[in-house]
């Protein structure tokens, strides 16, 4: 990255989903002559294709029907700076044709238009899939993808980086506390080593709200495995080393807390907040399930409302 930054060709930037890939596009632009310039990202994904092609060549009033107005695209709107095309693999074939036209004449014509506008931009393309594997296949232009891959930056998914979990996670927890009426301190030994076992499907950004979530559900000035969702504490536990160091009742609550709160929550939700239900089925008496609700911050008019549901998807 810092020695792409200061120069001027395009790059690429492979990986999983929510691994980075717009953070390290954001790092280039601003480490880069442009950075005084726009930065501007688009999701190639998330538009049908006219409306993409309208978003980033823009269109002239009368083009199609609903073209009330002139509208200057993406790419001229970027003048001078950065582009960032996100997805750039759902990219149309017809769409793909006119993005390597413009690349190849630095030069953009509006839909509707006769006009080609002079362009100043550094493209940034992202990707989840290999392009060079697209590219065989005959899904993604040759001529385009050797035209935006000059440079290629991958990244690994967190799975491969373990090493990393405990600064990111650090790192998130000092950005929540410095955004937030709160304070935390520290995430426990035992929920890290969690963190650290788990093999993370949604990569940085799945930790980032595993982290924003515990933040709040926590009461203490400490993350702890009760804080945790219950799924991934299931999958990390595996790697838990049993803390001998500890008197028994501590280290037994490390792995008792999650499940208790995972229990007393799903069978909440199914009884419908119900609590005289709940217990009944818990096999437990009504004040030592109402206690146990307390323990965890558990609210049945919140679970009869919903609000509890995210505890069973997490």
């Amino acid at each position: 990255m810092e020695k792409v930054a200061d120069t001027d060709s395009s790059v690429v930037i492979e990986g999983e989903t929510g691994t980075g890939k717009e953070l390290i596009a954001k790092c280039l632009h601003r480490n880069s002559p442009r950075r005084s310039q726009p930065f501007l990202p688009i999701n190639c994904g998330a538009l049908p294709e006219h409306l993409l092609e309208s978003e980033l060549f823009g269109h002239e009033r009368g083009a199609f029907t609903g073209a009330y107005t002139k509208k200057i695209g993406l790419l001229e709107c970027a003048q001078g700076g950065t582009v960032l095309l996100d997805e750039i693999s759902t990219l149309s074939p017809n769409l793909q044709v006119k993005l390597l036209r413009v690349l190849q004449e630095r030069q953009v014509r509006r839909v509707g238009g006769q006009e080609t506008i002079d362009i100043d931009i550094r493209v940034i393309s992202a990707t989840n899939e290999n392009l060079e594997e697209s590219a065989t296949r005959g899904t993604f232009r040759k001529d385009l993808y050797y035209r935006l891959n000059v440079i290629t930056i991958s990244l690994p998914p967190l799975r491969e980086r373990v090493e990393d979990t405990p600064l990111l996670a650090e790192h998130f927890l000092e950005v929540l506390n410095k955004e937030r009426q709160k304070s935390v301190e520290r995430i426990s030994k035992e929920a890290m080593d969690i963190l650290q076992g788990y093999d993370w499907p949604g990569n940085v950004r799945e930790l980032q709200n595993v982290i924003d979530r515990a933040f709040s559900l926590t009461d203490s000035g400490m993350i702890t495995p009760s804080d945790l969702p219950a799924h991934l504490v299931r999958r990390g536990m595996a790697v838990l080393p049993i803390d001998t160091q500890r008197p028994f009742k501590q280290a037994k609550k490390v792995y008792i807390e999650p499940f208790e709160r995972e229990y007393l929550t799903k069978l909440l939700m199914e009884c419908r907040g119900n609590v005289s239900r709940s217990a009944k089925r818990a096999g437990l008496d009504r004040s030592s399930f109402q206690r146990l609700m307390k323990k965890y911050g558990i609210q049945s008019s919140n679970v009869r409302l919903g609000f509890c549901s995210t505890e069973i998807r997490s």
